[in-house]
């Protein structure tokens, strides 16, 4: 008989662990004195042993299965943390603006990666709501969530810059529709 496999935790428990994590580290680090000091340099070299056997699992691992571990969200991150990701910082940052693509187009906008430049990346991004490249506090969302999710990917990156639209990627005339301008006097 072989034993059932431990359950795995869901994204949202993950989430809190980690956040739960970073709260116990920032109050470590504040701590004073030499338990403090044998206590964080316990966590740095747990985090390096870790790093090892996680590098080691991709040594082993063919090309598929590299993309799937680099694929899973907190896989993809531990990847980065420990600065063996297979792919590169750029085509990472290319790859969350994609995934963020339909959300911005559902507000009425549009996002496309546009490249790294030394170390900023940069997209190419029309809010949505008819205001051309950008207006209200719906624009500073959906920048905010464009820089987040390109430094999380790539984090080697150090800034996100925003370029004007294309001019050829003019946004489509806003719908008037032909009863207003046939009957303007009419009310």
């Amino acid at each position: 008989m072989s034993e059932a496999a431990a359950p795995r935790l869901a994204d949202p428990d993950v989430e809190s662990r980690l956040a739960r994590l970073d709260g116990l580290l920032e109050h470590l680090e504040s701590a004073p004195g030499p338990t403090t000091r044998s206590a964080t340099e316990a966590v740095r070299l747990l985090i390096e042993v870790y790093g090892e056997a996680l590098a080691r699992v991709l040594d082993h691992a063919d090309g598929r299965l590299a993309e799937h571990l680099a694929d899973d969200e907190l896989l993809g991150h531990l990847l980065v943390l420990h600065d063996i990701h297979p792919e590169p910082a750029e085509r990472r940052a290319a790859r969350a603006v994609e995934r963020l693509r339909p959300a911005v187009r559902e507000r009425g906008g549009d996002v496309e990666w546009a490249g790294v430049e030394g170390q900023v990346g940069r997209v190419r991004l029309r809010a949505g709501g008819g205001c051309g490249s950008g207006c209200g506090s719906g624009a500073t969302e959906v920048t905010d969530a464009v820089r987040e999710a390109v430094l999380a990917a790539a984090p080697e990156l150090t800034a996100v810059e925003s370029l004007p639209a294309s001019p050829d990627r003019q946004p489509a005339p806003a719908f008037v529709p032909l009863a207003t301008l046939t009957h303007r006097g009419a009310r």
